[in-house]
C-alpha cells in the first residue's frame, strides 16, 4: 500500500511538471494533519502545487516603520531586506504586491499605489464581514491555542523599554502606536504596487486582477497577519488560495508567559497551529533560493523526535515532555507513524534538516527509501537519542524484512553501542541506582543519588559496546544488573545517548525527566537544563489555564485545585455580530451577582443591577471581541455555574463552553494591554 502511494505521488509530481510553463510558481506548500481523527497529534507533510504567478498575489502586512517592542523592530529590520528581495522577485515574475501597512493610509494619500486600489472597481461579491478583524475560523473551534499572548507579547527588557518608549515620545511618537507608514526597507512599487489596509478594497484587487493564489507575509503571524480584514482567516474563509510564507513574519510572545519557550518557539507553535487549523506554509527561498530566513539570534538545534511504537504510549509522553522541557533550547519537530501501515512514517524527510535526532521506534521495518533518510543522518555524524525500544527499531523479532521493505538489525549495535536480547517479567520492576565512577557526568546533573524505581520491566543490554560508557544500572532480585542508560561514539563519528526507560510511569518520575532533557542537552553539546514540573494548583496561580463553564465533573477545570484563600478569576471573549445587539441593551447575567461576584466587560467594572450586569454601549465593540471578566469572592466558590449568559432584548448566549481559569487577587487582571482582538486566544471566543 505504502509502495502504491508513493509511486502515485511520484507519477503525478511529473504529470505537474509536464503540464506546467516555465514560468510558473513550483511550490512546496508545509502542511499537518491528523494522525487519526481526534488523536490531538499530526503529521507535517509537504504537497506540491503548481501557480501561476500573474494569477499569485503577495499581502505585506503591517511591516511598519516603527513599533511599541524595540525587540519586534529589531526582528522585523533583520528580515526585512530579505523580504524586499522577495517582492522584487515577486513583482519581476508578474505577481500583484499589495502592501498593507494597517493605520497608515495618511502617509500615502497621494501615492499613485494607494489611489490605485482605491481606483478598482467593487467586486460584484463582497463577503459578509470582509471589512472587519477576523479573530476564528470554525476549523479552529476545536484547537488549543498554543500561548498566551494576552500581555500584548512584548519582549523587551522592562528597563530598555522604557528608554524606547522615551525615545518614541522625543520623535513625536505615541510609544503605544508609534507606526505611521511601512518600514523605507520595503520598496513601492509606484507604477505596479497596491496600498490597502481595507478588507474589501484588496478583496476588489484579488477579483479584478483575476488572483487565485496569496501569498501573506509579515506580523505579526499571530495578530495581525491571522487577524486582519486581508489576514489569513479571513481570506481561507471566504475561499481563497492562501499560504503564509514563514519566515518572512515573526510573532508578538513574551517568553516570561506561558508556555514559557523561548520567543522563536513560540513563533513555531503559531506557524504549526496555521498549518493545522488554517492554511499551508512555504519559506522566501522557494522564491529567490538560497536557504530559508533565519533569525541571528536563533540558535536552537533542530530536534527531530520520531515515534513509531505501540507498547509504551511514546506518542503522548513524549510531545508531553517536549512541550515542558525543551521548548528555550530546541526546535522541536514530531515524526508519527501511519497507524494504517505500520511500516511507513510520514515526515520522517524532517532528518534532512535537523542537527538531533530522538528515536522512540519499535521493530518496525520500512520502505528503503525512508530507512536510507535514518541510515543517512547517522552516518553524517548527527547526535542520536534512544529510549525503550530504539534498541530494537527496525527489525522484526527473528524475522527478515517483508519484500520490498528494509531493516537494520544492528542498529542497537552501531548506533547505541548496545546488545538488546529481550526483558525480564513485566512485573520485575528494577531498582534503577546512578554508578559512582559516572556520577559526575553532565547527564546526571540533578539526578537523585538514592535508588529509585524504573517504571516498567528491566532491559538485557549486557554487554554494552568497549566504549559505551554506562551511567545508571537497574536491578531485579536474584538477577544480574544491566545497564539502563549510556552514552556511546560511534565508530564513524556522532554522540548517542541511550536509556531503556520510557515507560509511562518513568515520565511521571522527575529523575527520569531529568535524565532525559539532560541526556538530549548533552548529545546536542548543550550545557544540562533545570528541570521544573509544576502542579495544577501552582499552574491556576502562574497561568490562564483553560477550563470548562459550568464544570462537567468532579475532575475537571478548577475542581481539582484544592480551594484556599484566594479569589477565583474567569475570563472569555464575546463577538456580537452587526445586528444581534438590539435597542434594549446588553447584560451580563452572573449568578450570585448581588454578592460576591465581580464583573469587567472590555476593562469597564460593571455595576450589578436587577438581573444581573448592565453593559454600557459605549464600551461595546459590535463585530469584534469584547473581553469579559468575573472575579468570585473566596467564599463563593471556584464554580461558574450555571454558565453566566449575555441578554439583550429577546435574544440571549448562554456562555457555556471554554474559559480561562486562575487564582489569586492581582486588580490588573480585570483587562489586558490591548484591544481583545489581539489579546484573546480564540479558543475562548463566544459567538452567536
Amino acid at each position: 500500500m505504502a509502495i502504491r502511494t508513493t509511486l502515485s505521488m511520484f507519477v503525478a509530481t511529473i504529470m505537474m511538471a509536464s503540464l506546467s510553463s516555465a514560468d510558473d510558481l513550483q511550490l512546496a506548500l508545509r502542511y499537518q494533519t491528523e494522525t487519526s481523527q481526534g488523536s490531538g497529534r499530526y503529521h507535517r507533510l509537504i504537497r506540491q502545487e503548481v501557480w501561476n504567478p500573474r494569477e499569485t498575489a503577495v499581502i505585506v502586512c503591517d511591516v511598519w516603520d516603527l513599533h511599541h517592542s524595540q525587540n519586534a523592530v529589531r526582528r522585523l529590520e533583520e528580515f526585512a531586506p530579505r523580504l524586499d528581495a522577495v517582492l522584487k522577485e515577486a513583482r519581476g515574475r508578474g505577481m500583484t504586491i499589495i502592501h498593507s501597512p494597517s493605520d497608515c493610509m495618511n502617509a500615502y494619500t497621494e501615492h499613485s499605489a494607494r489611489q490605485r486600489a482605491i481606483a478598482v472597481p467593487q467586486a460584484a461579491r463582497l463577503p459578509d464581514d470582509i471589512t472587519s478583524w477576523c479573530s476564528r475560523i470554525p476549523a479552529e473551534e476545536q484547537a488549543v491555542y498554543p500561548l498566551d499572548q494576552s500581555d500584548g507579547g512584548d519582549d523587551d527588557d522592562p528597563e530598555e523599554h522604557k528608554v524606547w518608549a522615551a525615545k518614541l515620545v522625543q520623535m513625536g511618537r505615541n510609544p503605544g502606536l508609534p507606526w505611521q507608514k511601512q518600514s523605507d526597507l520595503i520598496t513601492i512599487d509606484a507604477d505596479r504596487d497596491f496600498i490597502s489596509d481595507r478588507g474589501d478594497e484588496v478583496w476588489n484587487i484579488l477579483q479584478q486582477r483575476g488572483i487565485k493564489n496569496v501569498i501573506l507575509t509579515g506580523v505579526h503571524v499571530n495578530m495581525c497577519v491571522l487577524g486582519r480584514p486581508f489576514g489569513l482567516r479571513q481570506l481561507v474563509r471566504n475561499g481563497q488560495n492562501v499560504v503564509l510564507m514563514r519566515d518572512m513574519t515573526d510573532t508578538m510572545y513574551n517568553p516570561a508567559r506561558w508556555p514559557y519557550v523561548s520567543h522563536f518557539t513560540g513563533n513555531d507553535l503559531i506557524v504549526a497551529h496555521i498549518e493545522r487549523f488554517v492554511c499551508p506554509t512555504m519559506t522566501s527561498d522557494q522564491l529567490i533560493g538560497g536557504e530559508s530566513f533565519r533569525f541571528q539570534n536563533d540558535q536552537r538545534p533542530h530536534l527531530a523526535i520520531v515515534m513509531a511504537e505501540d507498547e509504551y504510549e511514546t506518542e503522548r509522553t513524549l510531545p508531553k515532555f517536549a512541550a515542558e522541557q525543551l521548548g528555550n533550547a530546541f526546535r522541536v519537530s514530531f515524526v508519527h507513524e501511519d497507524k494504517a501501515d505500520a511500516h511507513r512514517i510520514p515526515g520522517l524527510a524532517v532528518l534532512h534538516d535537523a542537527d538531533v535526532a530522538l528515536i522512540s521506534v519499535r521493530r518496525r521495518t520500512l520502505m528503503p527509501e525512508q530507512l536510507k533518510i535514518v541510515r543517512d543522518f547517522v552516518a553524517a555524524g548527527k547526535p542520536v537519542i534512544g529510549i525503550r525500544t530504539a534498541s530494537h527499531a527496525f527489525s522484526l523479532r527473528n524475522a527478515p524484512a517483508p519484500e520490498g521493505l528494509a531493516d537494520w538489525p544492528e542498529f542497537d549495535a552501531q548506533v547505541f553501542g548496545g546488545h538488546y536480547t529481550n526483558h525480564h517479567g513485566n512485573r520485575l520492576l528494577a531498582t534503577v541506582s546512578v554508578l559512582s565512577e559516572a556520577a559526575d557526568h553532565p547527564i546526571l546533573r540533578g539526578v537523585t543519588r538514592t535508588p529509585f524505581p524504573s517504571g516498567g520491566s528491566l532491559y538485557m543490554t549486557s554487554p554494552l559496546a568497549a566504549n559505551a560508557l554506562p551511567l545508571l544500572t537497574g536491578t531485579v532480585e536474584g538477577r544480574p544488573s544491566e545497564p539502563v542508560a549510556w552514552t556511546f561514539t560511534r565508530a564513524a563519528g556522532g554522540r548517542s545517548f541511550y536509556t531503556s526507560l520510557g515507560h509511562p510511569a518513568d515520565f511521571e518520575n522527575i529523575e527520569f525527566i531529568r535524565l532525559l532533557t539532560n541526556g538530549i542537552h548533552w548529545a546536542a553539546g548543550l550545557p544540562p537544563s533545570n528541570v521544573v514540573i509544576a502542579s495544577a494548583a501552582e499552574l491556576s496561580k502562574t497561568d490562564w489555564t483553560l477550563v470548562p463553564v459550568p464544570a462537567k465533573s468532579g475532575t475537571d477545570g478548577p475542581s481539582v485545585v484544592k480551594r484556599d484563600d484566594s479569589a477565583a478569576w474567569f475570563r472569555c471573549t464575546f463577538r456580537p455580530g452587526e445586528h444581534w445587539l438590539t435597542d434594549q441593551g446588553l447584560t451580563l447575567q452572573v449568578a450570585g451577582a448581588s454578592k460576591g461576584v465581580r464583573a469587567w466587560f472590555n476593562g469597564h467594572e460593571l455595576n450589578a443591577e436587577s438581573g444581573g450586569f448592565r453593559v454600557h454601549t459605549d464600551w461595546i465593540e459590535r463585530n469584534d471581541a469584547n473581553l469579559i471578566v468575573v472575579r468570585l469572592e473566596k467564599d463563593h466558590g471556584q464554580h461558574l455555574s450555571p454558565a453566566p449568559r449575555l441578554v439583550s432584548g429577546d435574544r440571549n448566549l448562554v456562555l457555556q463552553g471554554t474559559w480561562q481559569f486562575r487564582l489569586g487577587d492581582d486588580p490588573a487582571w480585570s483587562n489586558i494591554p490591548l484591544p481583545a482582538r489581539y489579546g484573546a486566544s480564540p479558543d475562548i471566543l463566544f459567538e452567536p
